[in-house]
């Protein structure tokens, strides 16, 4: 029988509180220690107990790959904060800001030790199958955040280029966590890559929500900044989209609002630019498509819809968060 989200939950938060870092040198594992209790939402590890439960009837089998995929990507977070200057992760302070920016390094360093510990602890020809994946989703995600960096500076980024960042920067995690999973539950080469692609093509349609959500959602429901990705002149698919769709006029005019002062009229006459372009409408057009594309995969499988069923409900929560 299928689980709800919560049971998948409440294993991931048992075995983050149950994870025995060493005791020396404090601190070292203290931070560490500290991230991975500021909570999060643990969507990543919950992916790698429903691949495996869907093709085994015990998700604690993947257990430790699940871990792995946690500390990884709280590895990942406190150097992304590092390089962002971020003082605040999940409402507390940040490492590199609680600590220091060396003691912060050390720390991610760490956590991604382990996780390759975690990975470590199965069979070693199972072994070798998660490493394989884990690795390459390693450098895929340092990729994308290098691009991400590059695009700050970057004149001119294209569409396609953006798509490939953020698939390398997010979406490969997730698809890495559900064929981890889909390995240790038995599934077929065939069966595992479908499923990567879901969970690839999910996490391509949830970075474009979010670029809806920063420009579109309710300020009263919204977590940060209304706009704030305009404020930051970020390269979201929004705004590369305006830019491709613009005649002259507006491009210069959106030009010129990368650099207003004014923030309030900044982000009201980019919106306006984005009114007249119909680019709410066109991102979203695009974001369903990936989406569809993404239950497509999960469709092909060919495990009973009972089984599939919680990985549907968790991608419909997902892509129907307004915050």
């Amino acid at each position: 029988m299928a689980n709800s989200l919560q049971v998948y939950l409440d294993a991931i938060e048992e075995s983050v509180q149950s994870f025995q870092l060493p005791k020396n040198p404090k601190g070292l594992y203290e931070p560490a220690r500290y991230l991975l209790n500021i909570g999060g939402k643990r969507m990543r590890p919950v992916l790698t107990l429903m691949g495996c439960e869907l093709f085994h009837t015990n998700y604690a089998n993947a257990k430790d790959a699940a871990l792995a995929v946690e500390l990884f990507h709280n590895f990942s977070l406190v150097h992304d904060d590092i390089m962002d200057k971020a003082p605040l992760r999940r409402g507390k302070e940040t490492v590199h800001k609680k600590w220091n920016e060396n003691t912060a390094i050390l720390c991610g360093d760490a956590l991604l030790i382990e996780a390759y510990k975690l990975l470590c602890t199965y069979q070693p020809e199972l072994s070798h199958q998660l490493l394989a994946i884990f690795n390459k989703t390693a450098s895929e995600v340092c990729e994308g955040q290098h691009q991400d960096m590059d695009f700050e500076t970057q004149k001119i980024v294209s569409i396609d280029e953006y798509i490939e960042m953020i698939r390398k920067k997010t979406a490969v995690l997730l698809g890495c966590s559900l064929k981890m999973g889909s390995i240790i539950g038995g599934a077929s080469e065939s069966e595992a890559e479908e499923l990567y692609q879901f969970g690839v093509n999910l996490g391509l349609a949830f970075q474009l929500q979010d670029d809806l959500l920063d420009v579109y959602a309710d300020q009263t429901k919204f977590g940060k900044q209304v706009g704030g990705d305009i404020i930051a002149n970020k390269k979201t698919y929004l705004l590369l989209l305006a830019f491709q769709d613009a005649n002259e006029s507006q491009k210069n005019q959106l030009e010129q609002l990368l650099s207003e002062t004014d923030l309030e009229k900044k982000v009201f006459e980019v919106k306006a630019i984005y009114k007249l372009l119909d680019i709410e409408t066109k991102a979203h057009k695009k974001m369903q498509t990936i989406y569809s594309t993404a239950l497509d995969s999960l469709n092909g499988l060919t495990v009973s819809e009972e089984k599939k069923k919680p990985l549907r409900n968790l991608a419909e929560f997902l892509m129907s968060r307004e915050v």
